[in-house]
Parts: C-alpha cells; sequence; structure tokens
C-alpha cells in the first residue's frame, strides 16, 4: 500500500518521520537508508565519538524498537536508484519497487575529495561525514603520528584539536589567506587560531597542497609553498557537495540544491525535500544550511506540508563547536554583515555581525550567556545598535 516514503535516514529524515507521526498520520511510513544504522547524531563524530568519550549506541538519534513500535519501517543498507515521479513508484538498488503517495528526499552531502591525479586515492586519506568514516580513521590517532589536516573549516579544525589531544603532530593546511575565511569574521579565526597554536597545531594558512606523496599509503604531502612534509594519515576538509543527482534525474528543479518552496514542495506534485540537499528561498535566492538546526525544523516543516499544512520554512540559524575545552556557538547568518562588535576577553569572547544597525549573528566562545541573548534578539528581530552591545548591559537589552 502506498503511503509516505522518506529517502535519506539522517537528521533530516528522522524530523520527517517524527513529524509525521506526531502530526497524527496513522498510515504506512516507510524510511530509507544507505548506511547499515538507524538514524545517528553526526556532529559528536568529529567530536566527542572520535575521541572516544562517546559509545556508538549514544549517537543513534532513537533506538531500534522507537521504529517498531511507531510502526515506520525502517530499511537501512540500501539505496534508491531511480524515481518515477509519474507512477509514483521508487527503485530499490536491493530489486524491486516501491510505491508512494508523497516522497520526502533527505538525501544528505557528500564531502569533497581530493582528485585521484594528486593522490587523493591514496590510503589513509580520509573524510569526515559518516560513522563508517570515522570508524576507519579512528585507530590513525596513535600518540605521535603525523597528522595532514587539509582544509581550515569547522570539521578540520575540530579534527585537529581531536589529533593534537591525542598526541598526534598536526599539520594544518588552508589556501585561503585565513582559516573560516568563508564562514566568520577575522576576529573568530584570529581567536581559533591562536587557541590551535597554543596546542601545538601547525596551521599555514595561503597554503595548499600540490600533491600528496606515496605509493598505495600516504607518506607525506608536497605543499604549493614547494615545501614536502610527512604525513601519517591525512583528514580532508574541503566543503560537501549536495546530493542532487536523484532529483535531477527525476526531473527535479535543482538550484543550489533540490530546490524547494517556502513549503518544502519539490518542482513536481507530492516530492519534498529537507536538510543539507535543499534550498529553499531566502531574499530572492535558493539558500542552503548545513546545520543540524536546519535538518530539524525544515523536516518538521515538510512533515507539516506532507499532511497538507502550509507551515512556511523560516530559517532558525544555530551551530555548534567543540575545540579542546572551548566551545563555539553561532546564532544567526553573518552573510553581509559590515561590522563585528568584540566582546569579553580572553577565552570568554563573543562577535557580534552588524548589517549597518542590524544585528545579523553572534559568535559566543565559552560565552553561553552572550550566545543566548544574541539568539533570542536575532529571532525576535529586536533593534539594537552596535554601541549598545559594545558598552550596554546585554540582559537589559532583551528588556529594551
Amino acid at each position: 500500500m502506498a503511503g509516505m516514503v522518506v529517502i535519506g535516514a539522517g537528521q533530516a529524515g528522522f524530523s520527517v518521520v517524527e513529524g509525521l507521526r506526531k502530526g497524527g498520520y496513522d498510515g504506512a511510513i516507510t524510511l530509507i537508508g544507505n548506511e547499515p544504522h538507524p538514524p545517528y547524531q553526526r556532529p559528536p563524530l568529529s567530536k566527542a565519538y572520535l575521541l572516544g568519550e562517546m559509545a556508538r549506541e549514544r549517537l543513534f538519534l532513537r533506538p531500534q524498537s522507537f521504529y517498531t513500535d511507531h510502526k515506520i519501517d525502517l530499511i537501512t543498507g540500501d539505496a534508491v536508484t531511480g524515481i518515477d515521479p509519474r507512477a509514483k513508484t521508487l527503485s530499490l538498488q536491493s530489486g524491486g519497487s516501491l510505491p508512494f503517495q508523497r516522497l520526502a528526499l533527505t538525501l544528505g552531502a557528500t564531502p569533497n575529495r581530493l582528485p585521484s591525479a594528486i593522490g587523493g586515492d591514496l590510503g589513509n586519506v580520509f573524510c569526515v561525514r559518516s560513522l563508517a568514516d570515522v570508524d576507519a580513521m579512528q585507530p590513525a590517532f596513535a600518540k605521535g603520528a603525523k597528522a595532514l589536516i587539509i582544509g581550515g573549516g569547522y570539521i578540520g579544525l575540530e579534527a585537529a584539536a581531536v589529533a593534537a589531544k591525542l598526541g598526534v603532530q598536526v599539520t594544518l593546511v588552508e589556501m585561503a589567506e585565513r582559516i573560516l575565511q568563508r564562514v566568520a569574521a577575522p576576529q573568530t579565526s584570529d581567536y581559533f587560531r591562536a587557541l590551535h597554536r597554543d596546542h601545538g597545531v601547525d596551521i599555514r594558512e595561503s597554503t595548499g597542497v600540490e600533491r600528496l606523496l606515496g605509493d598505495t599509503i600516504l607518506r607525506g604531502a608536497r605543499l604549493s609553498d614547494g615545501t614536502e612534509i610527512e604525513a601519517d594519515f591525512a583528514i580532508v576538509g574541503v566543503g560537501v557537495t549536495p546530493n542532487t543527482a536523484l532529483a535531477k534525474a527525476a526531473g527535479l528543479r535543482v538550484d543550489n540544491g533540490i530546490a524547494v518552496d517556502a513549503q518544502g514542495a519539490c518542482s513536481l506534485p507530492d516530492i519534498f525535500a529537507a536538510g543539507d540537499c535543499a534550498s529553499f528561498p531566502l531574499d530572492g535566492a535558493q539558500m542552503r544550511l548545513e546545520s543540524v538546526g536546519n535538518a530539524i525544523d525544515m523536516g518538521s516543516v515538510v512533515a507539516a506540508a506532507m499532511l497538507g499544512q502550509a507551515v512556511s520554512y523560516a530559517p532558525k540559524a544555530w551551530f555548534w563547536s567543540d575545540q579542546y575545552d572551548t566551545k563555539l556557538q553561532i546564532a544567526g547568518l553573518n552573510t553581509g554583515y559590515t561590522s563585528v562588535v568584540v566582546r569579553g576577553a580572553g577565552r570568554e569572547v563573543s562577535h557580534w555581525y552588524f548589517r549597518g544597525e542590524t544585528l545579523l549573528a553572534v559568535d559566543a566562545m565559552n560565552d553561553p550567556r552572550a550566545y543566548m541573548i544574541g539568539k533570542r534578539l536575532i529571532e525576535a528581530g529586536r533593534s539594537v545598535t552596535p554601541e549598545q552591545v559594545q558598552n550596554g548591559d546585554l540582559k537589559a537589552l532583551l528588556k529594551g
């Protein structure tokens, strides 16, 4: 019997099926994932799990019994190879087809890898995305080993922090002029550069990889400045590409991801998308967010839409990163900022992004109070000025 089908058993997919049941839907629900696990958290993979501080079972969003109790048919270790929007059927890699009444695509994204022509397919060259990725790299994190981290974004910095804490010698290279250049202000880059250097990480900015060296297993790298370094393993953290091939082949519109409207609906009837793979309308363009918050909230909106409820998605961007003893919490989107206000000193600092006198976002390092207040101000659309943030009592701003 045709029912609701969700392809992609990650955070967004789980949010959709949970939302369907919470919304009162009592028909058939099928959740299909290509990994051999039930839906699990990804953020701890590059933090607590890689450090060995979190058991595998704690990664799972719900135990297996949840899906049985809620009559959700969870199919793991299988993939959808094709979608027929007219016939409303899916083709499965394991053979056969599956009908659907309404379909949600929560396909996630794939890490970008280095080209094989420069050694990207050598052994001990890893990416951080899945549980299998982290299980494969974990043995390499031995005390005294030499690690090359390629990419100075949050994934690369988190991996560098874990490696350094485990006694690994770390060299991190970033092609851009500074780490975090794509996502943060220079002040935030400065903070994390100092933090990592204090922990012995060799950070080299404006430096790329000319070639990874080795026959079958990585043994080093030649960098863009001509220097060569030794490395026992490498982690590549140079962004991700949304998984859109299945949608494109089915005739769905793709624009910076699988394009959806404000309710999460794709360009063909009864098909929806959410999470890292999907782009939604914001300020006249299709915006895509790679975050847990986006996956949860967008999945809930799609569940409502699949039940015929028109709920518009309003992104409430939030993000966090754990590095050493520092917790970074981010609220809002800093796109188009024109100034940054810095509050605090030492390890407890917050950076407030403004466009003119409009507060856009906050980066809070070991300062949960600044994060909480900034988040509430942004979500409420409260008008505060850079001067008020710089000189005023933050708590008083909530009352103003």
